[in-house]
């Protein structure tokens, strides 16, 4: 006999971007790790385009696996991210659909869908929007994409959310009708009679009970469609099917009682348990709508520091253009008090910048030519001219944005156990109200079907999984909005739960453990002036600055109702201090450098400042006419409550410690006012980390 062929395997091709390779000897690492690897029957490594071509059974291996397996060698594969807004999921059943559908793609590495935010994240090898949004609406969904880099998410806030606004009028309506069905239908054991004569009652709770199972029901319903047609189930499923049901059955009571009577016994509707359950789900609703309001205004608060505008230095002169229209290599002009538009480099000019949003450093930092300037911080000083160097999405404002949305996109390690026991839930759910109708209908007490069907309907509506598959995406996206606002920012779900974990905390100082703005706290006169002289003539002299310091001068000298008198003559040193003639006084104010520059003798006054100095202070020395007048001190002040916090810490048993880029002594007094005992003082941004590790 002929023997049969064997079945034809299904071959793939993938092509696979491959970085890290330095040599041919990595190529030829990489192809023998793929061609290694289960399920792959060919791989070829091309050193010279960096690409791996990959020939697999499609049934053995995947994208995902064939990316891990060069990852595992150390080497790692460029990939694509897209992102995806999704309309029409209603529990985490769904979200098991979406990420099935996508995940059976080829070229597709890692899916990520959150039923929080509605949004998905694609992680894949080159595959076409269009694709990926097509395969959401063959599983039943609609999809649109977002932009990544430039996050449309300015409004009004939540109120104005179309979504939002109709859930609540779906809600509001709901309500309205469901209060006099609740009435009329309590009436009978209430009063032992009806409202109204005859069955006129009935009629009416069927007018009422009517608009709320097809309009405001109608979503739940739309939703149970959808998910029939693709041969699955969802949590609109049971909701449709519970309150259908009792709606159904009442109706037949109203109008044919003939056909459900029981000897002995009137048959009872149950219009109210359909428009409750109907009610209730909505006000979930309406609460899950307005909680990822108010989380997704964390990211449109950050957007909004950004000026809409920006002031660019064309060859037609200086032209006012929206910041979306500034290219990179545009310069811009930047003037005292006015937000800094996108990043780049100084040119010209010098200027302190504060760049407390992005630092928390109540400081400006002082920039000259060469130095960077970032998108959104302000500048305070002086006015300078900037090259661009990043827009839209290269910015850093744009990567702090796409952070925070990321963060609530995310999953926790724990939130995708709880997906895939809610993806089958339902299902198991359905199987188990048609086995409880069944059996209450073949051996419960009369009146059969009516028990049968209220504890059917019980089963479908309490066995819901929707607060399984809603609570903890719900909680991350909340959690990290809240913290953005708040200045912290929380990289995903994972850390959220890692954070359970830790041993050690590690806080920053200025606007952490302090209020991040600097306040007056000593001022020390020399002879022959007093302390209200001595602030009255530093106030005066500061009047015409927008530094943060001599702005905290005059302030303490307005709050304690000082006279200030008329400053001429008004000269900014950037990094040292002001000069000014007060009332023919000529009076400087301002650091060490300065007064040595204007050749102060400081004498003992060098001791005085070296000890408000050490207790992390930053010192003015005020000369009047070349000679020493006293000297005012200041001070980031430590929070209320942080004190109270760090020891709340501590005896959770966590070690608490600071790093700041600020001196040692500031940094010092700061640990000593919080019972913090290490500290880490005069790091660097990029080497905190590193710290830490």
């Amino acid at each position: 006999s002929t023997p049969m062929p064997d079945s034809p395997v299904d071959t793939r091709h993938l092509p696979l971007p491959v970085t890290g390779m330095s040599c041919a000897a990595c190529a030829a690492r990489v192809e023998k790790g793929l061609g290694d690897a289960a399920g792959v029957s060919e791989a070829a490594v091309n050193f010279a385009t960096e690409e791996a071509t990959v020939s697999f059974d499609p049934n053995r291996t995947g994208a995902s696996d064939l990316v891990a397996t060069v990852r595992g060698l150390g080497y790692d594969v460029r990939t694509g991210r897209f992102e995806l807004s999704i309309e029409g999921m209603s529990c985490a059943a769904c979200v098991a659909r979406v990420e099935r559908a996508l995940g059976d793609m080829d070229g597709v590495v890692d899916v990520a869908v959150n039923f929080a935010t509605h949004g998905a994240t694609v992680e894949h090898l080159g595959v076409a929007p269009d694709l990926i949004r097509q395969s959401v609406i063959e599983a039943g969904y609609d999809a649109k994409g977002v932009d990544a880099g430039e996050p449309s998410v300015r409004s009004a806030g939540v109120d104005a959310d179309p979504h939002y606004r109709g859930i609540r009028s779906s809600f509001v309506l709901s309500l309205l009708l469901t209060i006099p069905i609740v009435a009329i239908g309590a009436a009978p054991s209430l009063l032992g009679m009806g409202l109204l004569p005859g069955r006129l009652d009935l009629v009416l709770l069927f007018l009422l009970a009517t608009p709320v199972q097809f309009v405001c029901g109608w979503r739940f319903l739309a939703g149970f469609g959808s998910a029939a047609r693709h041969g699955a189930a969802d949590m609109n499923s049971l909701i449709a099917v519970g309150t259908l049901a009792a709606y159904l059955y009442s109706t037949v009571v109203t109008f044919l009682p003939q056909l459900v009577a029981t000897p002995g016994q009137a048959p009872q509707v149950h219009f109210h348990t359909s428009a409750m359950i109907i009610t209730f789900i909505l006000f979930g609703r309406l609460l899950e709508a307005r909680a990822k309001g108010r989380a997704s205004q964390a990211i449109r608060s950050l957007l909004d520091l950004r000026p809409p505008t920006a002031r660019v230095l064309r060859d037609v002169g200086e032209v006012e253009l929206p910041v979306d229209q500034v290219e990179v290599g545009d310069r811009i002009q930047v003037r005292p008090g006015e937000k800094i538009a996108v990043d780049g480099t100084v040119e010209d000019g010098r200027s302190a910048v504060d760049e407390s949003m992005l630092t928390g450093e109540a400081v400006p930092v002082e920039k000259e030519p060469g130095d960077p300037v970032v998108g959104a911080t302000i500048n305070r000083t002086g006015s300078f001219t900037f090259r661009v160097t990043g827009v839209g999405a290269d910015t850093v404002l744009a990567r702090i944005v796409d952070l925070v949305r990321q963060a609530q996109g995310s999953r926790a390690p724990i939130q995708r156990v709880a997906d895939r026991i809610a993806g089958i839930f339902v299902p198991i759910v359905l199987g188990i109200a048609a086995l409880t109708f069944v059996l209450w209908w073949a051996l419960g007490p009369d009146p059969r079907l009516a028990t049968a069907l209220l504890n059917t309907v019980a089963v479908l509506i309490i066995a819901c999984p929707c607060a399984m598959g809603l609570a903890t995406p719900t909680a991350i996206m909340v959690g990290t909005g809240r913290g953005a606002e708040l200045g912290v920012l929380i990289k995903g779900g994972e850390a959220l739960e890692t954070l359970g974990r830790i041993d050690a905390v590690v806080l920053d100082k200025t606007g952490t453990l302090t209020e991040g703005a600097p306040a007056l706290t000593d001022v020390v006169p020399a002879d022959g002036f007093s302390d209200a002289d001595l602030l009255s003539l530093a106030a005066s002299a500061e009047r015409g600055s927008e530094h943060p310091l001599g702005e905290t001068v005059v302030r303490a000298a307005r709050d304690r109702d000082l006279p200030l008198g008329n400053a001429r003559d008004f000269e900014a040193h950037p990094g040292a201090g002001v000069s000014a003639r007060v009332d023919g006084l000529v009076v400087h104010i301002g650091t060490r450098a300065l007064m040595q520059e204007r050749v102060v003798p400081l004498g003992e006054w060098t001791d005085e400042s070296d000890r408000l100095e050490s207790d992390g202070k930053t010192v003015l020395l005020v000369a009047v006419d070349g000679q020493v007048a006293g000297l005012i001190a200041m001070a980031d002040p430590v929070k209320p409550g942080a004190a109270d916090t760090v020891a709340d810490l501590q005896s959770l048993g966590l070690e608490v410690a600071l790093v700041t880029g600020d001196n040692a002594r500031s940094a010092q007094a700061a640990a000593s006012e919080t019972g913090i005992d290490r500290v880490f003082a005069e790091v660097l941004p990029e080497a905190k980390v590193a710290t830490i590790d």
